[in-house]
């Protein structure tokens, strides 16, 4: 959820037990009304945010509005988690949702001009993020712990793979630099292959954009939530719907 002027957007993330719940029109409204309570909130986290007072029911706390609503619905909800962002300089907040709710972008553009454009291109990017989960914007963002971790993981699969069994270490090391620098490439945004024009790069996209308005662009921050990651596996590919989507 995003304001009309594009300062203020918030990324919210409801459990519900099964993707009948997560269907139905009375969940989907309620998490909306989370989403509206969150963009007035000053709660740092879930916890806090139960604590709060309803904004559509002043009698009770948010706490109790959720068990309200677990008990009209007849199954266990969980906020989660959220996220906000606020700015207060020049550019625009920009949300994609895909999936009935699965996977939620929120990204942030800097920008001289509030050019309508930023809107469409904020849109793409978020479209972007949704299908192709990148970690960071940049290379230049990439923590040195991140890199040496996964050229450990590597080192670890190129040492164990019977074809580099006679191959001299120094070729052995060439090629996980390679495969390092392709992987890095992968996890950072402006980096990636446009999915929708993939004969040029998200810096490349942005940067034509910022020609047709006349001023630089930069995405100051990006959020990604996809529902229920990391609390059980799921056998389906959200990301690459996204893919597909965009084609």
């Amino acid at each position: 959820m995003v304001a009309n002027d594009n300062k203020t957007g918030v990324l919210v993330e409801v459990n519900s037990e099964t993707d009948f719940v997560a269907k139905n029109p009375v969940f989907q409204e309620y998490v909306g009304q989370v989403a509206q309570q969150v963009m007035e909130s000053t709660a740092a986290d879930a916890e806090a945010l139960l604590a709060e007072t309803w904004k559509f029911d002043s009698s009770v706390t948010v706490a109790e509005a959720l068990s309200q609503k677990i008990a009209v619905i007849g199954e266990n909800l969980k906020i989660r988690r959220f996220e906000k962002f606020e700015k207060a300089q020049s550019g625009k907040i920009v949300s994609y949702v895909h999936g009935a709710g699965r996977i939620g972008v929120l990204i942030e553009l800097a920008c001289t001009n509030e050019a309508d454009e930023l809107i469409e291109l904020g849109k793409n990017l978020a479209m972007q993020i949704a299908a192709l989960n990148p970690k960071f914007i940049a290379s230049e963002n990439v923590p040195q712990e991140f890199v040496e971790h996964e050229k450990e993981i590597l080192t670890k699969q190129a040492m164990e793979d019977p074809k580099n069994a006679n191959k001299p270490e120094n070729i052995v090391e060439k090629m996980i630099v390679g495969r390092l620098a392709k992987e890095l490439k992968e996890f950072c945004l402006i980096e990636q292959a446009y999915v929708k024009e993939t004969d040029m790069t998200v810096k490349q996209y942005i940067d034509s954009v910022a020609k047709a308005v006349g001023a630089p662009i930069s995405i100051s921050r990006f959020v990604r939530f996809e529902t229920g990651e990391g609390l059980e596996k799921k056998e389906e590919n959200f990301a690459d719907e996204v893919a597909k989507a965009m084609q």
